[in-house]
């Protein structure tokens, strides 16, 4: 057994159906996952199978895919239907994937509603399968839940908080209907200010040094790690991948990832898929993240302070 305590009594009503695709070792501990919280799971399929599998289901609250150690252009060629069918059918998808292939997850997602875990433990499904809507269909232990809603409160809490400090640079605070930013005030020397991408990048190093000396885990931030990263990236003229950005969020790549989808969600990163490769999606800050960068430097530029 998995450990958790499980309560998910004996109303018929509780039940509900759940789609595996990916027939290696994951699948069990899936299926030992959903058959614990209640739910029926219907018989696997393969990849190839995965979406004529699906058109047939008249109904199936989460579909779960294991896309670890499957081949990227399999990935490529099928996961974008799968989302596609999902999004018309207003199913929500669960992505287990590894870090080789979170570029070409990534990319084949772009109208489903979806949770990615990377390397995902048993804990790692149970969050993913309750956020996808279906903590009333099933209930977890107390632990288990008090925790997990604890952190996605607190990544909602801080979105909020870095979109709030961003609307407040990027606008001049005025009320709704206010005239555009006035460039002539005490920040028309933004664009000369908003630092160089050698001086975003000595600040990111020194950051991980506090890693280095003090240990890991003590002081994560990957929201604004992943700001520094691609505020620098823009400055350079560069492009960051999916993959690329949650190493520079500096935690572990599921967090990352929510991060990424809670950040992109507020607004303030976007996401493209590549054009000359379609395993791939590269991330940006939006117009409304690059002003709140510039004059969040300005800002403290005037008052003489250091970037951190």
């Amino acid at each position: 057994m998995l450990g958790t305590n499980w309560d998910y009594g004996s109303d018929a009503g509780r039940r509900f159906d759940a789609l595996i695709v990916g027939s290696d070792d994951a699948a069990d501990t899936v299926s030992a996952v959903i058959a614990q919280a209640g739910g029926r799971v219907l018989p696997g399929v393969s990849w190839n199978d995965a979406l004529d599998r699906l058109q047939t289901l008249s109904a199936v609250p989460v579909v779960v895919l294991n896309a670890c150690g499957v081949a990227e252009d399999t990935l490529a060629d099928i996961l974008p239907a799968i989302d596609h069918e999902a999004a018309g059918r207003g199913l929500p998808l669960v992505i287990g994937t590894d870090m080789a292939r979170i570029d070409v997850v990534a990319a084949s997602l772009a109208a489903a509603r979806y949770e990615i875990v990377c390397d995902p433990s048993a804990l790692d499904w149970i969050a993913a399968i309750a956020a996808c809507g279906l903590s009333d269909r099933f209930s977890l232990g107390e632990t288990v839940r008090e925790n997990e809603a604890a952190r996605l409160a607190r990544l909602n809490a801080e979105v909020a908080r870095i979109a709030e400090v961003l609307a407040r640079l990027s606008t001049r605070g005025a009320a709704s209907g206010a005239a555009p930013i006035d460039r002539s005030d005490d920040f028309a020397s933004a664009a000369e200010d908003a630092g160089s991408s050698s001086e975003i990048r000595q600040i990111v190093r020194a950051r991980r040094q506090r890693d280095r000396h003090l240990g890991p885990g003590l002081f994560e931030d990957p929201g604004w790690d992943m700001m520094l990263d691609l505020y620098a990236a823009h400055l350079e003229r560069a492009q960051v991948s999916v993959s690329s950005l949650c190493i520079a969020a500096a935690v572990a790549p599921t967090t990352a990832l929510r991060w990424i989808a809670r950040m992109t969600d507020a607004g303030i990163f976007r996401r493209e898929p590549d054009p000359f490769d379609r395993r791939r999606a590269f991330m940006f800050l939006t117009p409304r993240g690059l002003e709140g960068m510039r004059r969040y430097i300005a800002s403290l530029r005037a008052m003489g302070l250091p970037l951190v």
